[in-house]
C-alpha cells in the first residue's frame, strides 16, 4: 500500500505549491523510504529537502529576495512577490508563508524538524545544512507569543494560529547543540503537553 498507492502521491513534484506541500509531503515521503527500506526514495526525499528549505526559510545571506524552488515558474520579481503574499521586505527567519498565516509556517517547520529528525537516526545530519534557517523557530515564536509586528512585516498584522510545531526541531538545537532560542522555548513550554495538530498525508 505505501509503494503503490502513498508513495506516487507524496513524491509528487509541485514546487509552485505553497512550501508546506512540499515539506510536508517530503516528511511521509521519508518516513516511507525508511519503513520500506528504499535507498532511492530516501536519497530523493533528502535531495527533496536540501531544494525546498532554503526556498522557504529565508536568510539575508541570500540576496535581496528570496531563493526560488527548483523547477518553479515563479522566476520573476512579481510572481515572486505573489508567491510570499506581497511580503517585499526579507530579514533573517521570514518563511514564503509568514503572511499567510503562522499555522502553515508551522507545519512547514513541523515537516523540518520530522524530515532532519528522520534522516539522524538513519546517520544523515540534515539539521547542519539548515540549523541557521531554523532562526525561523524564535522569529515566529516571539510574534506568535504576542510581541507586535513591525510595519515591514506584512503590513504590521500577522495571523497567530500557529500551533505546537517545534518540539523536534526546538530539541535538535537546544539539547543536542546548547544553541539559545529563548522564544521558541518560551512557547514550547506554554503548548505542552501536545501532539503536533498536523496531518501530513492527506
Amino acid at each position: 500500500m505505501l509503494r503503490t498507492a502513498c508513495q506516487p502521491e507524496v513524491t509528487k513534484d509541485l514546487p509552485d505549491y505553497n512550501g508546506n506541500w512540499d515539506l510536508a509531503m517530503t516528511d511521509a515521503a521519508i518516513g516511507i523510504a525508511v519503513f520500506l527500506d528504499d535507498h532511492k526514495a530516501f536519497d530523493a526525499a533528502v535531495a527533496r529537502f536540501r531544494d525546498r528549505v532554503p526556498a522557504y526559510f529565508y536568510l539575508e545571506k541570500d540576496g535581496k529576495v528570496p531563493l526560488t524552488p527548483a523547477r518553479s515558474t515563479v522566476t520573476t520579481p512579481q510572481k515572486l512577490t505573489t508567491y510570499w503574499f506581497k511580503q517585499t521586505t526579507c530579514k533573517d527567519g521570514i518563511a514564503q508563508e509568514t503572511c499567510r498565516n503562522f499555522k502553515h509556517v508551522g507545519y512547514s517547520l513541523a515537516a523540518t524538524g520530522h524530515i532532519a529528525e528522520t534522516a539522524w537516526h538513519q546517520g544523515v545530519d540534515l539539521y547542519k545544512d539548515v540549523k541557521d534557517r531554523l532562526a525561523a523557530l524564535d522569529f515566529h515564536a516571539r510574534y506568535q507569543l504576542g510581541e507586535a509586528a513591525p510595519a515591514w512585516l506584512c503590513g504590521g498584522k500577522v495571523d497567530r494560529n500557529m500551533g505546537p510545531d517545534l518540539e523536534v526541531p526546538l530539541n535538535h538545537l537546544e539539547d543536542r547543540l546548547g544553541m539559545k532560542v529563548p522564544a521558541a522555548h518560551k512557547l514550547t513550554e506554554t503548548t505542552r503537553p501536545a501532539d503536533s495538530d498536523d496531518l501530513f498525508v492527506s
